[in-house]
């Protein structure tokens, strides 16, 4: 059967097995994130201790994603994703165990959320390296938007089933589900036929991380779209202080919880299948810093709304303009990174995109806990257009980058491409 074009990557067996495994298992994620939210501010009825989870689980992503992206530089990435896959399937199903017993704790709670995200900061690189060699170079672009696509439609579905579950059942089976969830990931990595080849080059170790920083140094489009991004989402976050507004501002419970964690990721899906519509605008760094403009503006007008409709069309307007980001940040990463590389850069990338948030969560649960919930969501969307606006300076070739092809050699480290023909040039696509 023929695809449509916008579909195209999952004519390919392996991408589609992954692509359907990680949506199962991002479903479960989803799930139980909002439990853990529910569950901290319900011990608690604290927004400093919301701000706990995001800083226990910024502290690993930040130290380990580049030891992560590293070793999936340097070892067989389909191995260490069963791996990391495998550590985390087994600490949702003891976290399950200890909540259905009735001893859940917060310091147990900031201990499983620390421990995930160590075992992501290696998961997250190597599923992001993987990807090229599931899908030709020419359907690369397709594959990293359906990805986003399936993680952003899990991030829509997952929070809503979430909150009725808890409401059901409770909070321990939502940890159960994400538990189960992982057994579809794992089934689809073992049943991969591709032979995903191991990097070529010697292991070196911290020499091997600094050549990824240095590539990233001396690539500017790089290091400044991760570095706004970073910015944007340190400043202004509203995940972490959702349970406050669900439960003591808004009134609505943890099924309107997760209509609130869903509503970024339903805005996103919409912003994703835009992104697969239109053609990439001529200055794409301009549109992404615009949109990180933009989605200050949204959550800090969030902070304000005292009806539950308005705040859910707010926080789905920021998750289209964060998606929009999202797909060209990915596009322009994979595109313009050599092969030898990717795991190495994408896990820079890591730090920044899922670094931010989660220290976002803890600044928000901090100020939250000084000025009130919604002063702390008017002040960071505040900071974040004043930050956006000063890019302009700091960041002028993403503000005036068109798209145009990128030399492989930035001008640092040497990397071999691993192509018959020796170095090949990346190409982001044009109008």
């Amino acid at each position: 059967m023929r695809l449509p074009a916008s579909m195209a990557a999952l004519a390919y067996r392996d991408f589609r097995l992954l692509w359907a495994g990680q949506f199962v298992s991002m479903l479960g994620t989803q799930v139980q994130t909002v439990a853990l939210g529910w569950l901290v501010y319900s011990l608690t009825g604290s927004s400093a201790a919301l701000g706990g989870v995001g800083l226990a689980r910024a502290i690993p992503t930040i130290l380990l994603s580049l030891f992560g992206g590293t070793l999936a530089d340097q070892v067989d990435r389909r191995r260490l994703l069963i791996l990391s896959q495998s550590v985390l399937a087994v600490f949702s199903v003891i976290l399950a165990v200890i909540i259905t017993a009735d001893k859940a704790s917060v310091p147990i709670l900031y201990g499983f959320a620390a421990i995930t995200a160590a075992a992501a900061a290696f998961d997250s690189p190597t599923r992001q390296a993987i990807i090229p060699s599931l899908v030709p170079r020419e359907r690369l672009p397709n594959a990293l938007t359906l990805n986003v696509l399936a993680w952003q439609t899990a991030a829509v579905l997952g929070p809503a089933a979430g909150g009725l579950i808890i409401r059901a059942f409770g909070v321990a089976a939502a940890y159960w589900i994400d538990a189960a969830s992982f057994v579809a990931v794992l089934g689809a990595l073992v049943a991969m036929r591709t032979r995903v080849p191991v990097p070529a080059g010697p292991r070196r170790g911290w020499a091997a991380v600094v050549e990824g920083l240095a590539f990233v140094r001396d690539r500017a489009i790089l290091w400044q779209l991760m570095v706004l991004d970073f910015l944007a989402v340190l400043f202004v976050s509203a995940m972490g202080l959702l349970p406050v507004f669900a439960r003591d501002l808004l009134a609505v419970g943890s099924e309107g919880l997760g209509l609130l964690y869903s509503a970024p990721s339903a805005g996103a899906v919409v912003g994703s299948v835009l992104f697969t519509l239109i053609p990439t605008p001529r200055r794409p760094g301009r549109v992404m810093a615009l949109a990180a403009g933009a989605y200050g503006v949204s959550l800090a007008l969030f902070g304000l709304a005292s009806s539950f409709p308005v705040a859910l069309l707010l926080l789905a307007t920021a998750g289209a303009l964060d998606a929009v980001s999202m797909a060209m940040r990915h596009t322009v990463r994979q595109l313009a990174t050599p092969d030898a590389l990717r795991g190495r850069v994408g896990a820079l990338a890591s730090v920044f995109s899922a670094g931010g948030p989660r220290l976002g969560d803890f600044q928000a649960g901090m100020v939250a806990s000084l000025v009130g919930a919604r002063y702390a969501m008017v002040l960071g969307g505040t900071a974040c257009v004043l930050m956006v606006a000063t890019s302009r300076l700091w960041a002028r070739q993403l503000w005036q980058y068109r798209g145009e092809e990128l030399p492989e050699q930035p001008g640092g480290p040497r990397v071999e491409a691993e192509t018959a023909g020796g170095t090949t040039s990346a190409r982001v696509p044009a109008d």
